[in-house]
């Protein structure tokens, strides 16, 4: 990147800073998480943090170094659990910094955290905040997870000699089309990573049009993921309990909740319309026949959502209120965080959120993890590759629509045969797709030129 291209850019950033501390005041009075230590964003960290962020001394220094890791959100900070408990067996003296965009994120990363740990926010992209970030830390190396490139902050790490890699890549090609429209601001910003390690073979040469060196495809992390196995045994009791085959609008997003009530309405109207056999069927099928439990993407929209599907005539029962069991109503609503290995476990099969709107899809393979069959709808391209593979598995089924969605799902898990096989095929699914999380730690210890402990 010019100086001029750069000298632009960085003035955009200052000049936006006012409007992302209006941005996170918003966001601030539904997540009180974005109100957390703000001045974090912008480069400036209490004492404390200046006191540990040096060389840790109860071990030599080339034996204990300060891995940065940053997950923006969610479902990165899942990611990046599965790569620092690798990290932690490969290096166990190593420093966490961790770092993340979203009040969600961090609140998930917090768990990750041991003595001698950091967690703060993502320093926003001006050459200030992001040179106090990395003189305050002083990382041996940064570990981005799957999308995260910020122009200023690539070449932060580069005049400081701080190798910055980007694990378990991904670039959709919306994303791509982006990169290359602005591609003399991003180019700069791929091309200066030290390395990336890209999930696909597909995402690979995406990130190589977009102007990244890319030095392996080691799969998707996600993979990898371990469930909870307290909160699975759990579910599967529950799920045993309930008396009939429970469904699940897994991390749905916003207008999805009303397309699924809306293709539930709809055939309760035809019953009460028509009452011939056929739409007695429809009814007993898509309502009345299976426990829904909707789960919610994002926590700020509980609430809303809850009010939706009261609003249809429908009653609710919270996971936030459920004690020894769930409530008795015609929908359960998960209205928890990091509980999702328990609502798959619940789960006889779901629907995929995000999928069913132009939003690119949820992450399978937890539920698969979980054993789960999955139906997804026509929009995956965020996880393209991984949804590809499931359904050409047999762990998940491809429909056009919501309502055909429900259809499947139902006659899915009315099938006894059949849902057994589906739920084998997911298991084995994420069985043969395992192993990136190990070839991902190596080859971050082989970037800091440090002695694996294999086995220890």
């Amino acid at each position: 990147m010019s100086r001029l291209a750069r000298a632009l850019y960085s003035a955009l950033m200052v000049c936006a800073q006012p409007l992302l501390r209006a941005k996170l005041r918003r966001r601030g009075e539904t997540e009180p998480g974005y109100l957390e230590a703000v001045p974090e964003r912008f480069g400036h960290y209490p004492p404390a943090l200046d006191s540990i962020a040096g060389p840790n001394d109860a071990v030599p220094d080339d034996e204990a170094p300060l891995i940065w890791l940053h997950a923006v959100s969610l479902g990165e900070t899942r990611a990046a659990a599965i790569l620092l408990a690798e990290l932690r067996t490969l290096l166990p003296h190593l420093r966490l910094l961790l770092t993340h965009g979203t009040a969600t994120g961090r609140a998930e990363g917090a768990k990750l955290l041991r003595p001698g740990d950091m967690q703060v926010w993502q320093p926003w992209d001006t050459p200030g905040a992001v040179g106090r970030f990395l003189d305050t830390f002083r990382p041996s190396i940064g570990v981005l997870m799957e999308t995260e490139i910020w122009p200023n902050l690539v070449a932060g790490c580069r005049q400081r000699g701080i190798p910055l890699v980007l694990a378990n890549g991904r670039l959709n090609d919306k994303s791509l089309a982006g990169a290359l429209r602005w591609s003399w601001l991003a180019r700069p910003a791929y091309a200066g990573l030290a390395a990336v390690w890209a999930q696909t073979e597909a995402d690979a040469d995406r990130l190589r049009a977009a102007g990244a060196r890319v030095d392996g495809v080691f799969g998707n992390l996600k993979f990898d993921t371990v469930p909870d196995a307290a909160q699975l045994a759990q579910g599967r009791a529950w799920r045993d309990a309930a008396g009939r085959p429970v469904l699940l609008l897994a991390s749905s997003r916003e207008g999805e909740e009303a397309l699924w009530l809306d293709a539930l309405m709809a055939n309760r109207s035809k019953a009460l319309d028509t009452p011939s056999l056929d739409a007695i069927e429809s009814i007993a099928n898509h309502h009345d026949a299976v426990q829904w439990l909707v789960v919610p993407r994002h926590p700020q929209r509980f609430a809303d959502v809850r009010q939706l599907i009261e609003g249809a005539g429908l009653t609710v029962s919270c996971r936030s209120d459920w004690a020894a069991s769930p409530g008795a109503a015609d929908v359960w609503l998960g209205d928890s965080l990091g509980e999702m290995a328990l609502y798959y476990g619940l789960s006889h099969a779901a629907l995929l959120g995000g999928s069913f709107e132009p939003l690119g899809g949820q992450n399978l393979i937890e539920a698969a993890a979980c054993g789960c069959p999955v139906v997804t709808g026509p929009h995956t391209f965020n996880f393209a590759e991984a949804a590809r593979l499931a359904c050409e598995a047999g762990a998940a089924l491809r429909v056009a629509d919501m309502a055909e969605g429900i259809a499947t799902a139902t006659r899915l898990v009315h099938d006894p045969d059949r849902l057994q096989a589906t739920q084998d095929e997911a298991l084995a699914f994420t069985r043969a797709h395992r192993g990136a999380a190990l070839s991902s730690a190596m080859a971050v210890v082989q970037m800091l030129r440090l002695p694996a402990q294999v086995g220890d």
